[in-house]
């Protein structure tokens, strides 16, 4: 996509059925308690022979979640959740919606069941565009329209969905001819961990709990030891980050997904204590003087190159972070069909991004690294 934000924000479905219930009335032969830690829309509470899974933010400020009761073949279920969204796992065949649902499948092995996914070029990730190049995944429509004539020819057991308000047509019709959406929220949490704990929610699909469980206790592990690296800072460089789109600057707000790994990686984001966790929208006056000085400039929006950047608007020149050539951006990692690598890994690798952005700032507390996602601009 051509935006961070606007992969994850694909306009793509929502039906109002399967909403939440308080978490008191669940059968009381309860396996384990809520399994997520850091996944603020989510949460996973796993029986003898079926996981109980809650979507509880499936987009901002939703009033209402999802539930779903993901069941072993066999399993007897509670009376008291047949009224939810019933899924018989492991899948054999899904249609995702999302290049950040790809990473969870192939961590899980799983990537064999994939049929379909809208939008394919998107892809990067090797593995799967060979299935692609093989016709084993079909094009299943363009970013926000979900072609229904695929999807009913495919017949996935599920679709894999996201959605940014609860009004969709095409999942309503999709819905309607018997196909089982389920939404995936992953794209609404702002903690690193928090996004990338939502493999989890396909280890529930797949009846892969512990193996979901052990992948994710590994990114944590990793993400702590090297966010203790950068605790040991006292010197933080300051950062500017972003654009000018359409005469406006965008740059990420205080609380957002990007800003947050800015804070654990030890730096001085200059627009850390912004509220909200979208994009500020500011005028290149207003940059400039905010940042003129700043050290270091990460996420140039979609530029490859600093002689790109100054074809488009030579007044980027102006900033220290240009001139001293500390311009870092993700997009220049690409697949082999343009899907940028970042927009559909990173949301499930913080820790890979955490030490890109560490090594960038503090290149001697990581000296040997080599960079994942980022690199300087030439």
């Amino acid at each position: 996509m051509t935006k961070l934000y606007s992969l994850l924000l694909i306009a793509l479905f929502a039906f109002t059925s399967c909403k939440n219930e308080p978490l008191q009335q669940l059968p009381t032969t309860q396996k384990t308690g809520n399994t997520v830690k850091y996944a603020k829309g989510l949460q996973l509470f796993r029986y003898e022979k079926y996981t109980v899974v809650k979507v509880t933010q499936p987009w901002p400020d939703a009033k209402d979640g999802f539930t779903y009761v993901m069941q072993q073949k066999g399993a007897v279920v509670p009376d008291s959740l047949k009224k939810y969204r019933l899924v018989t796992v492991p899948l054999k065949s899904v249609v995702v919606t999302s290049t950040t649902h790809i990473p969870s499948l192939e961590a899980l092995g799983v990537q064999n069941t994939l049929v379909g996914f809208p939008g394919i070029d998107y892809i990067s990730s090797p593995k799967t565009r060979a299935r692609i190049d093989s016709g084993k995944v079909k094009e299943a429509g363009a970013n926000e329209s979900l072609n229904t004539e695929v999807l009913l020819d495919l017949a996935p057991e599920a679709v894999v969905a996201f959605g940014i308000n609860s009004t969709n047509k095409t999942l309503a019709a999709l819905e309607q001819s018997g196909l089982k959406v389920l939404y995936n929220g992953d794209w609404t949490e702002q903690s690193p961990l928090g996004k990338a704990e939502w493999i989890k929610f396909f280890g529930a699909l797949y009846d892969m709990d512990a193996k979901a469980d052990v992948l994710f206790a590994k990114i944590e592990k990793e993400y702590n030891e090297a966010l203790k690296l950068a605790q040991k800072i006292t010197a933080k460089p300051t950062i500017m980050a972003g654009a000018i789109y359409q005469d406006q600057w965008f740059l990420p707000q205080g609380n957002s997904w990007a800003a947050l790994f800015l804070k654990d990686a030890g730096a001085n984001y200059l627009w850390a204590g912004s509220e909200g966790t979208g994009s500020l929208s500011l005028s290149f006056e207003t940059v400039l003087e905010t940042a003129e000085n700043a050290d270091f400039w990460i996420g140039p929006s979609q530029f490859t190159s600093l002689k790109e950047m100054t074809d488009i608007n030579p007044h980027y020149a102006q900033f220290k972070a240009f001139k001293n050539k500390q311009v870092y951006s993700s997009s220049t990692k690409k697949g082999t069909t343009g899907g940028i690598i970042y927009y559909e890994l990173a949301p499930n690798r913080p820790d890979l991004v955490l030490k890109d952005l560490i090594h960038i700032l503090h290149p001697e507390l990581l000296p040997d690294y080599q960079l994942q996602f980022f690199e300087k601009l030439k």
